[in-house]
């Protein structure tokens, strides 16, 4: 795994104690917890997870004076993944007026434009999606800067025991630099097995991603499974791990082991239906078992249009759509 420091201001204000602060917010917390046992069930998951795969340790006393901070935690649900939780790092959480994320320098914005990643997706016929899994957990944080990472639980993942003290070993949710870090890390990754390889690993890495979800295009199938398997291969040598891939083509599809395919793929064939004066602008699709494609296949000019400029965005979201309406004017 690749090192990198917590990139600090200087100057900087210097950070407060805010232990007492940490300690309120885990017993609203746990409050919280207590009258939602499914929630409760999800965050003792998480926080056990973190520790089995070596992302958090138990913290060791502090040294006199030392400057350190703890971060309270909160959990968040996606809405399409009610059955997962994430536990965010509060890093701009105040005390005294000032929050971790207010001493740190947010980094340069890395990330590849949105028009250009989605123009080069769109100009080969094979089109591959991947992501890669936890990409900020993937990124060591230097020893001498985990004891601003610090955070309160309980112990033996029990709250009915001791609150004890762990920190975090890796780059976190709710940190601001943890993008630029990230990114900068797995393009260093890039360039170090770009020898081995190749190039065109390398540039997928570099120009394909927007943070960690990759989207790019070949000719044929044979390429997309060939750079996919480079690609793989690469970045598992710097413990970042490619999944949730996707493609239109369905030999790529069934190249791929079950458990690095996106879950919950479909078929889209996104035909505009003959359209009566009173009916709104629909997009109608047909749910098939292979991987994804479209067709738009529209009856008037500025409803084609519109179903293009649509479907122009519709990579950053995986493509899955959804039967949707715009309210026409009618004639």
């Amino acid at each position: 795994s690749w090192v990198a420091p917590l990139p600090f201001r200087s100057p900087r204000q210097p950070l407060p104690s805010n232990r007492e602060q940490a300690v309120k917010r885990l017993r609203s917390l746990r409050r919280t917890l207590e009258k939602k046992p499914e929630m409760k069930n999800h965050y003792t998951e998480f926080m056990q997870k973190m520790l089995d795969n070596d992302q958090a340790e138990h913290a060791p006393p502090l040294e006199a004076g030392k400057e350190h901070w703890y971060l309270p935690t909160f959990g968040v649900y996606h809405p399409k993944k009610p059955g997962q939780i994430r536990v965010v790092f509060d890093s701009s959480a105040e005390c005294q007026g000032v929050s971790l994320n207010d001493v740190f320098l947010s980094g340069p914005d890395l990330n590849n434009t949105l028009l250009g990643l989605l123009l080069r997706f769109r100009k080969e016929p094979v089109a591959v999606t991947a992501d890669v899994q936890q990409m900020f957990y993937c990124f060591v944080v230097r020893r001498d800067h985990r004891d601003y990472l610090r955070y309160l639980w309980y112990e033996d993942n029990d709250l009915n025991k001791k609150v004890v003290e762990y920190r975090m070993k890796v780059h976190i949710f709710g940190n601001t630099p943890s993008p630029a870090i990230a990114i900068y890390c797995m393009r260093r990754a890039a360039e170090k097995g770009e020898a081995e390889y190749g190039s065109d690993a390398r540039q997928f890495v570099e120009r394909q991603f927007y943070v960690d979800d990759g989207l790019t295009s070949v000719a044929t199938p044979e390429q997309a499974i060939d750079l996919l398997t480079r690609t793989t291969q690469m970045l598992a040598e710097s413990n970042l791990r490619l999944h949730k891939v996707a493609s239109n083509s369905e030999q790529v599809m069934e190249a791929l082991p079950e458990e690095d395919r996106a879950k919950d793929l479909k078929d889209l064939e996104l035909g505009c239906r003959h359209l009566s004066p009173s009916h709104a602008i629909v997009l109608e699709p047909q749910v098939h078992t292979s991987a994804k494609c479209s067709s738009l296949l529209c009856v008037n000019y500025s409803l084609c249009a519109l179903c293009t400029f649509s479907f122009l965005y519709a990579p950053l979201s995986s493509i899955k759509w959804l039967e949707m309406g715009v309210q026409g004017r009618k004639y």
